[in-house]
């Protein structure tokens, strides 16, 4: 189970690129989603309220209309109805007449219903005329002769239910209209149907709802596009990044190439010019010595004593360039011991004189940084040595609120404008060196005040006081170890 779980971790593992691009396109997706929908929630609602206020609109009209056409028919029979006496049946008869012949468009007509829910009038549907209708509900349920007749009796009022047209026999909801005639307790009425309206209504929402699909989809595609272009880029970047990747890599291992072969000659020339030269001398007083100890002459001895001067100057020497490559008071003391054995060696082969001041660090620099710093120090002291033609060099080295800090200052001629821009190797390894602790380095430089270097390692170098590092030797620490 362990090695296919890993073996699924590895597969499922995101590469840098991979994770670049969800981290581009997770929130554009969540933006365009929530966008969408608060887009999609407020066109429904506004939509909503515009369809409702047309459909009370239109049903304000039709109801409006509905009142106009009993207000005519009232003006039809208000001489009769008004003459008439509650029991004259002529009179009735009459109006029912009257009634009965104002039919108006395809299905309008008006009716009549007794209290006692009989109906009197419906010139449409005869069928209704002469039986008793009390109870009378539509599909729904809803009533329908009884809530006439309360509605007359209340003076009137407007009510709504399913009924069949007259003309194609299709239930559709209705909208009538009732008034009163007291003196004869009849309910009159006329009505209209509204499914036109609904008919309107749903129209309306179905073009609504196909505009904000049409709108979803559109914001579909600007995604895609977006997404789409996001991609191209990331590959684009993805590619540039790579080929600039490959590129510095590149120029990074031609500069370890000619770092290691500028190391490499300098060590050959230490060991032509200096040991190789001694030891030739060595052996040209040894030959010496045996030649006048095979004759007997008494200048054998000293012939052998310069020779084992010279054998302890090759001897010093090898030590030189062994603690040029890696010095081992760096290891057992620490920086500052290490950069003050480095400015008295400066310092006694130059004849420059050298200020060396160190503070001790409330904590000490970790290894990296120690080796780094000297690294620099070296390198400056060689620049200094080859090219400034300085008379005076300070190097400072404490701690402060940032981290460790090192100053380098000659008052030599400076570094040149171009070769500063360009950086020589030596330059660019001072600068990596830094880098890659995560630190800076500053160089200033001018022909009237000379050059100085300050290198920067951050806090995170820094070893608490109490950390207790192994070190290579059991020698007793001194105040400047701390650095």
């Amino acid at each position: 189970m362990g090695p296919l779980w890993t073996s699924l971790r590895e597969r499922l593992a995101l590469s840098y690129g991979q994770k670049l691009f969800l981290l581009a396109t997770v929130p554009l997706l969540l933006s365009v989603t929530v966008i969408t929908l608060i887009v999609a929630s407020q066109s429904r609602a506004l939509a909503d309220r515009e369809i409702r206020a047309l459909e009370n609109q239109l049903i304000d009209a039709k109801r409006d209309e509905l009142q106009n056409y009993i207000s005519i028919a009232r003006t039809a029979f208000v001489n009769i109805y008004g003459r008439a006496a509650p029991d004259d049946e002529q009179a009735k008869l009459e109006v029912t007449r009257i009634l009965s012949a104002m039919l108006y468009g395809q299905d309008g007509y008006f009716f009549v219903f007794d209290y006692d829910g009989n109906n009197l009038v419906a010139p449409r549907q005869t069928n209704l005329i002469g039986q008793n209708w009390s109870g009378l509900d539509d599909i729904d349920g809803v009533p329908i002769t009884d809530e006439i007749i309360r509605l007359a009796r209340s003076g009137g009022g407007y009510h709504e239910f399913q009924w069949p047209k007259p003309t194609t026999r299709v239930t559709a909801p209705m909208i009538v209209y009732v008034n009163g005639l007291q003196d004869w307790r009849w309910a009159i009425g006329t009505g209209i149907f509204v499914d036109d309206i609904r008919e309107t209504v749903a129209s309306a929402r179905a073009d609504v709802e196909a505009r904000i699909q049409q709108t979803t989809f559109y914001i579909l595609l600007i995604t895609i596009a977006a997404l789409v272009a996001v991609f191209l880029t990331g590959i684009v970047l993805n590619i540039r990044e790579r080929r600039l990747a490959d590129a510095k890599l590149k120029e990074l291992t031609e500069r370890i190439i000619d770092t290691q072969e500028e190391e490499r000659g300098r060590v050959a020339r230490e060991l032509h010019d200096g040991i190789s030269q001694i030891l030739v001398s060595v052996r040209y007083a040894l030959e010496l010595a045996r030649r006048r100890l095979t004759t007997g002459d008494d200048r054998a001895g000293a012939s052998l004593d310069k020779g084992i001067d010279a054998l302890g100057g090759a001897i010093g020497e090898v030590r030189r360039i062994s603690r040029d490559l890696r010095p081992g008071v760096l290891d057992d003391l620490g920086l500052g011991p290490a950069l003050q054995s480095l400015t008295d060696d400066f310092s006694n082969r130059t004849g420059i004189d050298v200020d060396f001041e160190t503070v001790v660090f409330r904590g000490r620099l970790d290894e990296e940084s120690r080796i780094a710093l000297y690294r620099v120090a070296q390198e400056a002291f060689t620049n200094i040595e080859r090219h400034s033609g300085a008379t005076q060099v300070s190097l400072s080295l404490k701690g402060t609120r940032r981290g460790g800090l090192m100053r380098i200052a000659d008052n030599g001629r400076g570094i040149s404008g171009r070769r500063q821009a360009e950086g020589g190797l030596g330059l660019r390894n001072m600068v990596e060196r830094i880098e890659q602790l995560g630190g800076t380095l500053r160089i200033q430089s001018s022909r009237e005040d000379g050059t100085v270097i300050e290198a920067r390692v951050p806090l995170t170098h820094m070893l608490p006081p109490e950390s207790n590092q192994p070190r290579s030797t059991s020698a007793p620490a001194t105040p400047k170890e701390t650095a």
